[in-house]
């Protein structure tokens, strides 16, 4: 299984879009707190997040309670990073973690010191910044489950009527 991890995320429109991405795909969605908004029931009815109910999600208080469940290969998306996300195969039976770091700063460097060969990043030009949160997520996620061959998701898209 492939699990996105956001460690203390601060913006609830990246983050609903995570979690449209988790619920289409069948990821795991891992919240770190202190979370930027509210996720509670009343907020995610009022926000229209009406896929909620299917998305698999837990919420963590520190990092340290999430690294103490986590079972499986953990990779560290950052911009610091010496490998980029294509140069890993994701073809193995083990639980998948990528963890992103917050919008405004990233993963802190203690962590990405401790996982140095766990980090990965997208490739851009110098000068950019970097990607949007959800966006960053969409690229990986969908690079581990292309190199998984899609596993149990659809096969062929439910709106072009083929049977094959």
């Amino acid at each position: 299984m492939i699990h996105i991890v956001l460690m203390e995320p601060e913006i609830p429109q990246n983050t609903g879009n995570i979690s449209r991405t988790c619920a289409a795909t069948g990821c795991h969605l891992h919240l770190i707190e202190p979370l930027g908004f509210d996720i509670s029931e009343k907020a995610v009815r009022r926000a229209g997040l009406d896929y909620w109910k299917y998305l698999r999600r837990t919420v963590h208080k520190s990092f340290e309670e999430f690294e103490q469940t986590a079972r499986g290969r953990m990779y560290f998306c950052t911009t610091k990073a010496a490998h980029t996300y294509s140069d890993i195969d994701y073809r193995t039976e083990e639980d998948l973690y990528f963890i992103f770091g917050r919008e405004s700063f990233g993963l802190p460097e203690r962590i990405l010191k401790q996982h140095p060969e766990e980090c990965i990043r997208i490739p851009m030009i110098d000068e950019a910044r970097s990607l949007n949160l959800s966006n960053a997520v969409a690229v990986i996620a969908y690079e581990a489950l292309r190199q998984q061959e899609f596993g149990a998701l659809q096969k062929i898209g439910h709106l072009t009527g083929r049977i094959d």
